[in-house]
């Protein structure tokens, strides 16, 4: 079976084709139009111009893929779309698109959660994965905790309560100077800085709660480089990326050794945009390591926005016949928010 997966949430626009074989899940193209020089100019996304972009590669990168995957869209079984959350303009273009294609075709439609997909990366890098496992989703938008019963089933446990780490990333090395998205370059700064520099509060919320909140480092953070200029004092873009890094690779931990230990799982599953980060890995590492857990972590070019993942994620869906049809719509919001009270 071929799934044709598509990916408009934010900044890149992905089309792929992923080939289920037996059950194992074979990646057979995986087109990504990238949108960073643009917002570069920006400093951030740009929603409008994000928007744009996405109905300008859309049709291109689809028969882009198909081609690539050696396929016609009659071979097509599903089409898998990423509908919510995300920016809600550019989550329009690839629904809207994805229900042409499908209606047009009589192929069936999979409508896809952001996340799920970006967990369900795993799956093409370690065929054995299995639930039930934690995952820990971190991304621009996104740092939350989920225990996965199946896999179409999450329950978030834990996340921040106001910024996202990847969001905290960005902010910070656009500070200091360092190109959007900072995220990347901050990772490979931080290795020429002391991680002890700066005293910096950490991310992590007191008490048995797997919460974050990120605001508190990131206002903590600005509040120093502005002293030190005030003071007319060099800074040194190097140990604030380490200590940055430090603060938030150890707050990530030290939660993720929580979550094991809560939840009695041996399997961590380290998802998102964010799970690119070679500090994060090894901090994870570790911490799998003294629980005697499995660390389970896609490819580094799966981990950012991809049309693979959706289309795993849709194949999922698909085997328990959770279609979709032409009244699809896009949301802005994660349809499965956390209850205020979350049970293990």
């Amino acid at each position: 079976m071929y799934v044709l997966g598509l990916e408009s949430s934010c900044d890149e626009t992905s089309a792929a084709v992923v080939e289920i074989a037996d059950g194992v899940r074979f990646i057979r193209s995986n087109i990504i139009a990238s949108q960073i020089e643009t917002h570069r100019l920006y400093g951030g996304v740009v929603p409008e111009i994000a928007s744009r972009a996405h109905t300008e590669a859309i049709s291109r990168i689809t028969y882009e893929a198909l081609e690539v995957a050696g396929i016609t869209l009659r071979q097509v079984g599903a089409i898998a779309v990423t509908s919510h959350p995300g920016l809600i303009g550019a989550l329009l273009i690839g629904v809207n698109f994805a229900k042409s294609l499908a209606y047009a075709n009589g192929i069936p439609l999979i409508s896809v959660n952001h996340i799920h997909a970006h967990v369900a990366a795993a799956y093409l890098s370690e065929p054995s994965l299995k639930p039930p496992f934690l995952a820990l989703v971190v991304s621009g938008g996104h740092t939350s905790f989920y225990l996965v019963d199946d896999s179409t089933t999450f329950r978030e446990i834990g996340g921040t309560r106001d910024d996202a780490a990847g969001e905290a990333y960005d902010k910070i090395g656009r500070v200091i100077g360092l190109p959007y998205p900072g995220g990347a370059a901050l990772d490979k700064l931080a290795y020429e800085g002391n991680p002890n520099a700066i005293l910096l509060p950490s991310p992590a919320l007191a008490g048995d709660s797997l919460d974050l909140s990120f605001s508190g480092i990131k206002t903590a953070t600005l509040n120093y480089i502005n002293g030190m200029e005030q003071k007319g004092q060099p800074v040194c873009p190097a140990d604030i990326a380490a200590s940055y890094t430090a603060k938030i690779t150890g707050a990530l931990a030290q939660k993720a050794n929580k979550a094991l230990e809560q939840t009695g799982m041996r399997t961590l599953v380290l998802a998102g945009g964010v799970a690119a980060n070679s500090h994060l890995r090894t901090a994870l590492e570790e911490v799998c390591r003294k629980k005697n857990a499995s660390l389970v972590m896609p490819a580094r070019e799966l981990c950012g926005d991809n049309g693979a993942m959706v289309a795993s994620a849709g194949y999922d869906e698909f085997l328990r016949g959770n279609l979709a049809d032409t009244s699809l719509n896009a949301s802005a919001a994660d349809a499965f928010p956390r209850p205020v009270s979350a049970e293990c």
